[in-house]
This record gives structure tokens, sequence and C-alpha cells, in this order.
């Protein structure tokens, strides 16, 4: 193609990436039932009480994200230099293009059409990495959590017990090993033969150290740690009855099934919804506070960035340099 089809047709993807994330945008933030549930949410609550909370957990969310720019950084500098401004587009711009794609895939095209064009099978793969640090944390979180439930509100024997525990110990011991030794899936790879031709993408993974992969999993510790306190700063606030323990293990068992199930963002707030009210019905009457609290929170955390991420659709290079 010549230069200037390569521009239009550059141009043209921009439009249909904004129009479809504005498009899902407006259609949510106009959703009745999303203003329903948010008004559920605050009503009998202290005005003051309310806006602060939401100012913490707004700034929980920056913060999270922040934390993903220097991940992201980090991993990618295996492959080129990424000033800290141009990793920040690449996030808020992934976060716009995953809202309308199947499993948040379009998180990945979003961001390595921010490298430079002969990186970007290779930048997905490093972005991988980040993303398995951050399962890796949800699923030992949640099987052992899981294990929890099942002991404590369904009636099982010793024996049922025993075994649930030890499948929930071995099933997040088996994550734990595979993340820090992440190049075996290059040698595995390699091994497969209509695979041979990808395997030049995961050879970044032998690139990466165990101390790098300590500091990976760290930063992705901390970010769970939002996730988890934005939650529990709602439930406090709105249903302050609930056991902080219970309600705690039942925020990882949320995480670990929203991670489990294939969904499309479009509808992953119905699916959060659903998962959140039957679990916490063991501990609480209150299904449509839960419901409002899982709903404020995906809203701030994937819609919020997603409107600001849109903004940066249009630095993308599809054909080349996007400083060029």
């Amino acid at each position: 193609m010549t230069g200037r089809q390569k521009k239009y047709i550059s141009l043209l993807l921009k439009i249909l990436v904004f129009a479809l994330a504005t498009w899902y945008i407006v259609v949510k933030v106009s959703d009745r039932s999303n203003i329903e549930k948010f008004k559920t949410l605050i009503a009998g609550l202290e005005q003051h009480s309310v806006v602060w909370t939401l100012i913490l957990i707004v700034v929980l969310m920056l913060v999270n994200w922040l934390l993903e720019v220097v991940k992201w950084r980090y991993l990618a500098s295996k492959l080129e230099h990424m000033s800290f401004w141009k990793a920040f587009q690449s996030v808020f711009c992934g976060l716009t293009w995953a809202i309308f794609t199947p499993n948040r895939i379009g998180e990945y095209g979003g961001r390595v059409l921010f490298l430079q064009p002969q990186h970007r099978a290779k930048g997905a793969v490093a972005m991988g990495v980040g993303l398995f640090a951050q399962l890796v944390l949800t699923s030992v979180a949640g099987s052992l959590s899981i294990a929890w439930f099942i002991c404590k509100f369904l009636s099982t024997p010793l024996t049922v017990q025993f075994g649930v525990w030890l499948l929930a110990i071995i099933y997040a011991g088996g994550f734990v090993i595979l993340y820090f030794n992440v190049k075996w899936i290059d040698l595995l790879v390699g091994k497969i033969k209509f695979l041979t031709r990808i395997k030049p993408f995961f050879e970044v993974l032998e690139h990466y150290s165990m101390r790098e992969l300590s500091i990976v999993l760290l930063n992705s510790l901390a970010r769970f740690v939002i996730f988890t306190s934005q939650y529990i700063i709602l439930m406090k606030l709105t249903l302050p009855e609930l056991p902080l323990l219970s309600m705690i293990l039942m925020i990882f068992i949320l995480f670990f099934v929203q991670a489990a199930l294939p969904t499309l963002d479009i509808f992953d707030f119905s699916v959060r919804s659903f998962v959140a009210s039957n679990l916490y019905s063991y501990i609480t009457t209150q299904e449509i506070a839960v419901m409002a609290i899982v709903s404020c929170i995906w809203f701030v955390n994937l819609i919020l960035p997603a409107i600001f991420g849109s903004i940066f659709v249009f630095k993308i290079n599809f054909f080349g340099d996007t400083n060029s």
C-alpha cells in the first residue's frame, strides 16, 4: 500500500474503534438500571460520606492503573525503551479497546500498537506475563477461598473437605510454579510442530529472571490489594454488619469466577452482579445493595478509564512508529 492509503486506513480504523467505544459508553452511562443501582447504593447514607467514599474509590482506581502502567513499561523494556507517558497512553487506550472485545482481548491490540511494528508480537507475549501474574494471585486467593466456602457453607463430610483443600492447594501451587518457570511455555511452543513459526515471539519469556518476575508479581499484588480495598470500603459503608473475613474471602471468589468465565465487557457487569448477589446471599439479605456495589466498582474501574483512554485512540499508528 502507498503511504496515503495506509494513512486513510489507519484513520478509518481509529474512527471505528472510537465510535464503538463511544457507543458502548453512552449505552452504559444512560442505562436506567445502572442509575437505579447507584441510587440504591447511596440511599439512606450521609451525602458527605458518600462523596468522600466515591472520591477515594476513584483515587484507588487511578493508583491501580498507574501501577499497571509501571508494570507494562517494565515488561516492555525487554523490547524497547518506552517513556512513562507513552506507556500511560497505551494502557488507557487498551482499556478503551477492551470494552467491546471478548474477554478483553482488545486490550492487547490497544497496547502493543504503541510499540514498534517489529516488537508488537513479542509485546503481546510480554503483556501476557503481566496478566498471568495477576491471574496467579486471583487463582491462589480464589481457589483457597472456594475451599473455605465449601467447608463453611455446604454440608460436606470431613473426607470431602480434606480433598477440596488438597485440590485447592495443588491448584494454587501449580500456578505459582508455572509463573516462576514461565519460560517453559517457550519450550512447549517449540515442541509443538504447528506452533514453531511463532516460537520466536515467545523467546522474550527467556529473558525474565526470577527477580524480575518477583517484581512483576509484587506490583500485581499491590493492584490486587487495591481491587479488594475498593470492595471492602463500599461494603463497610453500605453493609457494615457483614463479617470482615467472610466479606473478603467472598470478594476473592468473585474475582476468581470473573476471571474464569469468558465474557464480553458489555455483559461483564451483569455477570459480576449475578455472581455476587448469589454468593453474598449466604451472609446478607441485601442482595440489591451487593449488586449496586459491584456495578459501581465496575463503572469506576472500567468505564471511566475507557472514557479517558478513548482520546488516545487517535495516537495509534497502525503501520509504523506512533511517534512519527
